[in-house]
């Protein structure tokens, strides 16, 4: 992609030209291609991403207890929900990778995708301000939230709510498999629950691969 057509995506993704070109730049390149990568840009996206989102949903859900605005926060901030987000809005057309990286897959990997798109909110947030971060954010988010019609309940809480009330032990938890590089790590992980069964589910973080797993335990318990 050249460099006008990074501009003009940049421009129509925050609404204007950006003040400092290169913190963008920065934002969408790998360590293996460069030093001045997204790492650091992603540490503040991530913190920024965090408020909006937290203080959104205060307000859009003001009868909702903790536990319910948490489960909803825990899933749009998290690493899958990020890496979609910049799917849809063609992050990979601009991606800055090492030739590694791009042989392994790094431009499909949610850990990359996810990171990315939390250093480009920092990137915004140095650039232009909160105000502009938080518009950014509730523009590109407004599907998920919306599209969550009650508070999600997490897996691994519904399977553990499924094994207590049915006399079980708890969910048992196993890491079965870790392959590929470092920037494209994928976990497998089994769950068991004696005298019920066990399912396998698989993401790019352990924690991911538990959630994955539980998602299958509990879909096998309705079929």
């Amino acid at each position: 992609m050249s460099a006008a057509g990074l501009d003009a995506w940049l421009a129509d993704l925050i609404g204007g030209a950006p003040g400092n070109p290169a913190l963008y730049e920065q934002a969408l390149t790998h360590g293996s291609a460069s030093l001045a990568h997204y790492e650091r840009l992603e540490f503040l996206g991530d913190r920024v991403l965090g408020i909006i989102m937290a203080d959104w949903l205060f307000r859009r859900f003001p009868e909702e207890k903790e536990g319910q605005l948490s489960r909803r926060f825990n899933q749009l901030v998290a690493g899958g929900t990020c890496a979609q987000v910049a799917r849809a809005i063609g992050v990979r057309a601009h991606l800055r990778l090492g030739k590694q990286a791009r042989d392994d897959g790094a431009i499909e990997s949610d850990n990359v995708l996810g990171d990315v798109m939390e250093a480009l909110i920092g990137a915004l947030y140095i650039d232009k301000g909160m105000e502009p971060a938080r518009v950014l954010v509730q523009r590109l988010w407004a599907g998920e939230v919306e599209g969550q019609p009650s508070a999600p309940k997490h897996p691994k809480s519904e399977l553990q709510e499924w094994a207590a009330a049915n006399n079980r032990r708890p969910p048992d938890y196993e890491l079965v498999e870790r392959t590929g590089p470092q920037h494209a790590l994928r976990f497998t992980v089994s769950v068991t629950i004696k005298g019920a069964g066990e399912a396998r589910g698989e993401g790019s973080s352990k924690q991911e691969a538990e959630t994955a797993a539980a998602a299958a335990f509990l879909e096998k318990l309705e079929n």
